[in-house]
């Protein structure tokens, strides 16, 4: 039975939030003298408060979606829907989960936490009527992507708390976690097999069909390599040389998506993806690594000035 109400706050999500590393690696790059005095036990204390709020979240989306879920293939199996777990004792845990999550919160800093609450509101947004985003097309998408630039700003608010990171990178964040969203959705339309059934379980796709899925994903990563554009041009011009690995990654990415039983329907199927993964932490390498480095040569051959942010190394 533990098991049961372990497996609704879903700790096999819980690597998601590695993502925020990426908003300390950005504020240790517009800040790098406060590496030397930085408090690593805080990192460690604001990635579980992280996963702590969001298992909340995933605790209340387990309990109002199991109505739902009963209508789905797959879900109907799931603790809550198959009648394993007691609805009160469920609402208890998420409360639990939050709270100890705030607490954790409080500890690192006052806008750590009020990140972590927008996270934890947000999943309000998604899941409680009479809002419940998630049945609206396109705001479902939006709104449930919108925890990726949260998950950043969490990450940068245990470097520093007297800045906000870029707009444009943040807005970036939000539109590639929009594009992993839909394809999603695209790759859960798919399985289904049946728009009656597909509807029945998730009030968007009486809307959604495979060209429309498949158009918002298209504009999803526009957007994405716009935002991103404007990032690189105004502060890390060596960025550009990671472009074309990007690329390559949601170009595999719609591969996976594309395939029968898609593994993109569950963000921890995707680990079995080994070629994704591998490229993806190519990717995030590349990225982190080019952040630290000034190529002089290649403001020259876009006759771009520098961001004035000095770097680790000079080539």
């Amino acid at each position: 039975m533990f098991l049961d109400y372990a497996s609704i706050a879903r700790p096999d999500h819980w690597l998601k939030n590695v993502f925020m590393l990426i908003g300390v690696v950005l504020a240790f790059f517009y800040s790098p003298a406060l590496i030397a005095g930085f408090d690593w036990v805080k990192l460690v204390a604001a990635f579980f408060a992280t996963c702590l709020v969001a298992s909340s979240n995933y605790v209340l989306n387990e309990i109002l979606d199991a109505p739902t879920d009963a209508n789905h293939p797959e879900k109907q199996n799931r603790p809550i829907p198959s009648g394993r777990v007691w609805l009160p004792a469920a609402y208890c845990e998420w409360l639990l989960l939050g709270s100890v999550g705030f607490l954790l919160a409080w500890w690192v800093n006052l806008p750590f936490l009020l990140a972590a609450v927008s996270l934890w509101i947000m999943g309000l947004i998604y899941n409680v009527r009479p809002i419940r985003s998630k049945e609206l097309p396109y705001i479902d998408v939006l709104s449930e992507s919108v925890n990726n630039p949260i998950r950043l700003v969490l990450g940068w608010f245990v470097v520093t708390a007297t800045a906000i990171p870029p707009v444009s990178l943040l807005v970036a964040y939000w539109m590639v976690g929009a594009f992993f969203m839909a394809s999603k959705r695209f790759a859960e339309y798919r399985s289904i097999g049946d728009k009656e059934r597909a509807a029945s379980y998730r009030k968007s796709f009486r809307y959604y069909d495979d060209n429309r899925l498949l158009v918002s994903m298209f504009f999803y990563v526009s957007a994405a390599a716009m935002f991103l554009g404007i990032f690189i041009i105004r502060y890390h011009l060596e960025l550009i040389l990671s472009v074309p690995l990007i690329a390559g990654f949601f170009s595999m990415y719609l591969r996976v998506a594309l395939k029968p039983e898609s593994a993109a329907q569950a963000p921890e199927r995707l680990f079995k993806e080994t070629g994704l993964m591998l490229y993806l932490v190519a990717c995030v390498s590349a990225f982190v690594l080019l952040m630290f480095v000034h190529i002089e040569v290649l403001y020259k051959i876009f006759n771009v000035e520098g961001s004035g942010f000095p770097p680790l190394w000079k080539i």
